[in-house]
């Protein structure tokens, strides 16, 4: 395994993974919600899309066991473990410098979107577009009528999730920077979270 590496709060890292390594993503403070990407290594057109896998898995939710599917269909990361309680989101975009804007911010706000540019920048590699991210940690429930919610993660500290790559790829990671609604919760505080890459299974 590899050391801990820090996604620092506000900000965003990212990391090459071999096909049959797997990923540790720790919920180090216990309420912090990692925005998550998956590219094709060899092709970074190709990425982990949340619409695709939704279809794929049938469900809103990954589960243990759930493979998350690229734009063109093919397998590229798996859900192995979670200690984290099983609520994560597939739904919602990566904030941006629009969504703040909404919100009411007339300066600048750290987003998602700029830190995934961040984090791949940093291995010599941009981003074609900013595809919707699998939100670890991230508390978004439904009603039957359709209405969804952003309520604070149920993670605890210390809790983690498992991802296996299924090709080679890029993964990277953004610590939400939301501090206006309980998103990274109801201290609306974004920490710091880490994340080490695993020896593949013999």
């Amino acid at each position: 395994m590899s050391d801990l590496i820090t996604i620092p709060a506000r900000s965003g890292k990212a990391a090459f993974v071999g096909a049959g390594h797997s990923v540790r993503v720790v919920n180090t403070h216990g309420e912090q919600v990692v925005d998550t990407w998956a590219f094709n290594r060899h092709d970074l057109t190709e990425f982990m899309s949340m619409e695709h896998s939704r279809a794929a898995m049938l469900r809103l939710r990954p589960r243990v066991g759930d493979t998350l599917v690229t734009n063109r269909r093919r397998p590229i990361l798996t859900l192995t473990q979670d200690t984290a309680g099983g609520v994560h989101d597939t739904l919602i975009a990566a904030c941006d410098r629009y969504r703040y804007e909404g919100l009411g911010c007339t300066e600048y706000h750290d987003n998602c979107t700029d830190n995934l540019a961040t984090g791949l920048k940093a291995l010599g590699l941009a981003p074609p577009e900013t595809p919707s991210p699998l939100n670890l940690f991230m508390n978004i429930p439904w009603t039957e009528d359709g209405t969804v919610s952003f309520n604070p993660p149920v993670s605890t500290q210390g809790s983690y999730v498992v991802l296996r790559a299924q090709m080679d790829l890029v993964i990277a990671f953004s610590a939400c920077p939301q501090d206006i609604l309980p998103i990274n919760g109801t201290a609306r505080r974004p920490t710091e979270a880490h994340f080490a890459i695993l020896e593949a299974a013999a």
